[in-house]
């Protein structure tokens, strides 16, 4: 099908689908050219819908690369929403790129985010609307090449029959050298094998089909054996030494329509040194590497203007860890507060808050603060290696209030390894008492102050300290659900919210899990399972059927979890930290003894092995 057939039968349907404009393309700075028959074509997927997909500052990021790549264009696709994809195929519509309605399949290389594990079988439903074969082992030489890359990237493993190419570690360069090659491979006219043998060869790039699992008696992961003797024996994260100078967008395509998160966002770092246990991005996106003050203020101004946007966002990991954090958002806001354009500050540590900055931002139109305590005692904030008390959190807290914000939102975890009802208890006291703190500053009266309190389930992930442990049970996550409501249910003027643990549980199968999962998610593609983050989509009775189709449940290793030392399917990466010093953090953690912040001191988490640290010391 061509691109006119593909314009008039989309003409055709519009008018039947909510929010059009999804699908429409032609928004300020994106990018439309004629390309003719040795353009390389790249399509960019977003396995969610546009809302969502819109939001996402990496896809931004590749997209600048990718078309100021000679020789390359890259368009965007998403995942239709339900009813769109109804009237595509009594159309006979195929999936097609945005910008100049091009069918997927006639892409040269087709390229997908992995941010989050319930939307797996949507990857499915979009190589399915395309008409390109589910399984990379299908694939003729004309159809197109099938990556992925991004954090859920880093244990593919669950799609790994899906995938020719998967990267991990930055994007921005690795992508490039990849598209190159597959460039040079257009344009001699050579086969897949020569492509993906020559990708094996990039730093950062794992091809699965060169790698078969195998599994002992029981079921139970061995292995990853070699299946071309030439193929790495672990895949090394790609990692950008420098992002001061490295590529990044300064004018964004503008949504004809309200996302997730419609504003400006500058990436300020990339990396954490604060050691977190249970996060996986602070592991994976090490060494820290930030910004200079005067080239985010540059980028921030360039995007504001071309965007047209009301409100920035500065992004990182932990925004105020930013040596220079002050002095940047002292900056920024002279800039912003001229124009009334409202500064949004995420990722703040309570223990290192700029309260000045605060008070800069007297005058400003104001977003709420949001912090993270994530565990509502001491105790488990040192198991986890939150390394915050509660001292800094109300000396925070009280300055806040006297600076007029009304509103806070605390972020925490439910499910964390040696966590007891009294760590819950916690949770529910630290709210009670920071809405006390702010009654007995205004007078003895609440006024418009409010608590808003959001407890997720904990998933153990890869490449963190506590990648071995056991996932709850849904019955115990729905206990203390239970437990915390009733506790909840006695304050007045905080509202509590809370994760489904069916959801959960699924998401640690696909986080832990290996190529067993592969014909699970056939199975529930199949079923109809799709959209599956999204609450009002979710069918846990085709997820159930597959579960038991492909013999996986709650015993399953990626629940139950791992002795250290037992084979895991993600090993054939390697992330930068060591193992050894996962073990080491994760019996730490369940001495509850703290580690410091690399700042104070290298803990030797090995990452300046490959690549300099900027708090780099002594190794292994």
């Amino acid at each position: 099908m061509n691109n006119t057939e593909v314009y008039e039968k989309l003409e055709a349907i519009l008018p039947l689908v909510e929010k059009p404009a999804r699908y429409i393309g032609e928004e300020p700075n994106c990018v439309i050219r004629d390309p003719d028959a040795d353009t390389f074509r790249f399509a960019f997927c977003f396995p969610d819908t546009y809302e969502i997909g819109m939001s996402y500052l990496g896809m931004q990021i590749l997209y600048n690369v990718l078309n100021n790549t000679e020789g390359c264009y890259c368009e965007r696709a998403f995942a239709p929403e339900k009813d769109m994809i109804g009237e595509m195929r009594k159309a006979g519509l195929p999936l097609f790129t945005l910008e100049t309605k091009t069918p997927l399949s006639q892409m040269d290389m087709v390229g997908f985010t992995l941010q989050y594990e319930l939307s797996y079988t949507n990857i499915l439903l979009m190589l399915d609307l395309a008409g390109i074969p589910l399984d990379q082992k299908d694939r003729k030489e004309t159809d197109p090449i099938i990556v992925c890359g991004g954090p859920c990237a880093f244990n593919a493993e669950p799609l790994a029959d899906f995938f020719d190419i998967v990267m991990v570690g930055d994007g921005e360069v690795q992508i490039r050298d990849l598209v190159k090659l597959a460039q040079e491979r257009k344009a001699k006219g050579l086969s897949r094998e020569w492509l993906l043998r020559e990708a094996s060869r990039l730093r950062g790039v794992y091809v699965p089909s060169f790698y078969e699992a195998v599994y002992d008696e029981d079921g139970n992961y061995k292995e990853l054996r070699k299946l071309v003797p030439e193929a790495p024996d672990t895949v090394l994260k790609a990692i950008i030494d420098d992002i001061e100078t490295s590529e990044f967008p300064v004018t964004n395509i503008v949504p004809l329509i309200e996302v997730v998160h419609d504003r400006s966002v500058v990436e300020i770092m990339r990396g954490c040194s604060r050691g977190c246990r249970f996060c996986q991005a602070g592991m994976l996106y090490r060494p820290v590497r930030q910004r200079t003050p005067d080239t985010i203020v540059e980028l921030s101004k360039k995007q504001l203007e071309s965007s047209g946007n009301s409100e920035l966002s500065l992004l990182s990991l932990s925004t105020s860890d930013h040596t220079e954090f002050e002095d940047l958002v002292l900056k920024l806001m002279d800039h912003c507060g001229k124009r009334q354009i409202s500064l949004s500050l995420p990722s703040l540590r309570l223990d290192n808050f700029a309260f000045k900055v605060m008070d800069e931002m007297q005058g400003i139109r104001k977003t709420g603060l949001t912090f993270a305590p994530e565990a509502g005692t001491q105790r488990l904030r040192d198991v986890i290696n939150k390394n915050i008390t509660e001292t800094e959190i109300f000396t925070a807290l009280d300055k806040a209030i006297d600076l007029g914000w009304t509103s806070v939102k605390l972020y925490f975890m439910m499910g964390l390894p040696t966590e007891t009802d009294e760590d819950l208890d916690g949770i529910a006291d630290l709210a009670d008492r920071i809405m006390k703190l702010a009654i007995s500053k205004n007078g003895g009266t609440r006024g418009r102050f409010s608590v808003s309190v959001s407890v997720a389930n904990f998933v153990p992930k890869p490449f963190t300290p506590f990648q071995w442990v056991a996932q709850d049970t849904e019955e115990e996550f729905e206990r203390k659900h239970r437990y915390l409501a009733e506790r909840f249910r006695k304050l007045k003027g905080v509202t509590f919210h809370y994760h489904g643990s069916y959801t959960s549980r699924l998401e640690a199968i696909f986080a832990r899990g290996g190529r067993e999962l592969c014909e699970t998610l056939r199975k529930a593609y199949a079923n109809g399972c799709i959209f599956d983050a999204w609450t009002e989509h979710f069918d846990r009775e085709g997820w159930e059927d597959a579960l038991a189709y492909t013999g996986i449940d709650d015993n399953c290793r990626a629940l139950r979890g791992s002795e250290p030392g037992q084979p895991l399917p993600w090993e054939i990466i390697d992330c930068g930290v060591s193992q050894k010093f996962l073990l080491s953090e994760y019996r730490r953690a369940l001495e509850a003894v703290t580690t410091q912040d690399c700042r104070h001191g290298c803990n030797g988490c090995g990452v300046n092995r490959y690549t300099e640290c900027r708090w780099g010391g002594i190794y292994e």
